[in-house]
């Protein structure tokens, strides 16, 4: 902003100072006052009409900066029926990962100019679901943006016919779940393919739950890295996304194992993964390597390091709320290309051993 067009008359500044006395907050008039042009004038320049010419845009930018100017945003939504707030789903919000990928679409709605209504759902909940769709329709809410989500959770979604825009992270309309790839899925074959550089032959996959999608795309290309590269599967057992359920699903297994590495689905069911085999006498990497997906920020202090997949969760949902908001513009929503994540190498896997199987 050049000073020479951005000062403002200096017998107008005198008489609105944004430190008066009165301290009310700055009007329209105010910043028009100020800047030297009509109120008019500044309308057209809030509701971005390029009518307006440079020098007058720069002395009404410069009159709100002056002024701490503040749109009324209760009195635009009552004009335009917008109230450039959207309501944000999340799920298993205490996971260090969605709550990551939260504060990436809150720093892009941010930018834009719009408040994200956060609503936690318990997935198992029917009612709850049900009851906190209905309440939306009681809310002034511009759109509705689902960071992650279940089988059930989609299905009530759609079903619901909402009367405002409704967008599922990477799900797209009317495509099938086969036909959806995500960073984490992606990613992948790079752990299968660096578990079988190490000489691993067999693998075992702890997915997540089979009523998200998530889980199930990270399983399918788990199953496809494994035939990919002529290895064995010793099969796949499914836990929660928790620690305590990656415990479990070691605990479910016989007494003998079949197998020389886990690839997890997550790093907390890998972290739980690796204390049951630990308990059975079982060392990590020596005796079995495991791997996680997430690379959640206390992963590398753990004893041993994970190795993981690193998911940029702020970049999602931030790419997420753009997209979203490509759709409340009517404009084409962007094409956000695919990149796995990739893979961090710590040292909870190490090459097979001859004493293994």
């Amino acid at each position: 902003m050049s000073e020479k067009t951005a000062s403002p008359r200096a017998h107008k500044t005198a008489l609105i100072s944004p430190n008066s006395a009165s301290e009310r907050p700055a009007t329209i008039r105010d910043v028009a006052a100020h800047a030297g042009v009509s109120h008019q004038t500044v309308a057209r320049f809030l509701k971005g009409d390029p009518s307006v010419k440079k020098p007058a845009r720069e002395r009404i930018k410069a009159a709100i900066d002056q002024l701490n100017y503040r749109t009324n945003k209760t009195a635009q939504s009552l004009k335009t029926g917008k109230t450039n707030t959207v309501g944000l789903f999340i799920l298993e919000i205490d996971d260090p990962g969605p709550a990551r990928t939260v504060k990436g679409a809150i720093r892009a709605a941010r930018k834009a100019g719009y408040v994200l209504d956060t609503i936690a759902l318990d997935t198992g909940d029917a009612d709850e679901i049900d009851a906190v769709l209905e309440s939306i329709r009681h809310q002034h809410l511009d759109a509705i943006l689902s960071l992650d989500y279940t089988d059930q959770m989609a299905r009530a979604l759609r079903e619901a016919d909402l009367p405002i825009p409704l967008m599922m992270s990477d799900a797209v309309a009317g495509m099938s779940d086969e036909l959806i790839a995500d960073a984490p899925a992606a990613g992948v074959s790079f752990v299968v393919d660096h578990l079988a550089e190490l000489g691993h032959e067999r693998l075992l996959h702890v997915a997540g739950p089979e009523t998200w999608p998530a889980a199930r795309r990270r399983s399918r290309a788990f199953t496809q890295a494994v035939e990919a590269r002529g290895l064995d599967s010793a099969g796949i057992v499914h836990g929660d996304w928790t620690a305590r359920s990656g415990f479990e699903a070691i605990n479910g297994l016989g007494s003998e194992l079949d197998f020389t590495a886990v690839v997890s689905a997550n790093d907390r069911m890998a972290l739980g993964a690796i204390r049951a085999l630990n308990l059975r006498g079982l060392r990590v990497p020596e005796d079995i390597s495991v791997t996680g997906i997430d690379d959640m920020p206390d992963v590398a202090y753990t004893s041993p390091p994970l190795t993981t997949l690193r998911v940029d969760f702020e970049q999602a949902g931030h790419d997420s709320f753009l997209s979203l908001l490509a759709t409340l513009k009517g404009e084409p929503v962007p094409e956000i290309p695919l990149v796995p994540a990739p893979l961090v190498v710590r040292g909870s896997t190490g090459p097979r051993t001859t004493k293994q199987l």
